[in-house]
């Protein structure tokens, strides 16, 4: 009888007290979308940010690649979003990534700034439920004005 509360103490009891404990706080994907007005690449002086753009999370099973989760959101006024994730996806590989910009000569995605990845686990040391993700953006169809002399300003910081 001893042995049977002994082990009953031991392995039932810790169960059923995490299958009680409330649900954690959801991870807060955060970040924000923008429009390479310079076709530079990267964010400059002339960057705009998109308000009312439509951002993914989605993660993936880490051997099989098939998905397994997805959300959408929309950026604010300010070209900023924050998507909730409830779920832990430790053994996934989670990206949040650009879908659709409602400014109609800034809809393609920028190569290489299009999607970046966040790490929604809590079984990694980061004590925050926020993730941060890197900005991503899209390239307008033709460059603004002030361009050519903008970058040139980077070129000459580079020699």
């Amino acid at each position: 009888m001893a042995r049977a509360l002994l082990l009953f103490a031991l392995f039932v009891l810790p169960a059923l007290v995490t299958a009680a404990r409330p649900t954690r706080n959801p991870f807060a994907v955060e970040g924000c979308v923008y429009c390479d007005t310079c076709r530079a690449g990267f964010e400059t002086p002339k960057t705009t940010y998109i308000a009312g753009a439509t951002v993914r999370v989605e993660c993936k099973d880490r051997k099989s690649l098939d998905l397994v989760y997805s959300k959408q959101g929309k950026t604010d006024s300010t070209g900023t979003y924050k998507i909730f994730v409830t779920e832990d996806h430790a053994d996934q590989i989670c990206d949040a990534m650009v879908v659709h910009s409602p400014q109609h000569d800034c809809k393609t995605p920028a190569a290489g700034r299009d999607r970046a990845r966040v790490v929604l686990t809590r079984n990694n040391g980061i004590a925050s439920d926020n993730r941060f993700a890197n900005a991503m953006g899209f390239v307008k169809d033709e460059a603004v004005s002030g361009c050519t002399e903008l970058l040139q300003q980077y070129q000459e910081f580079d020699n």
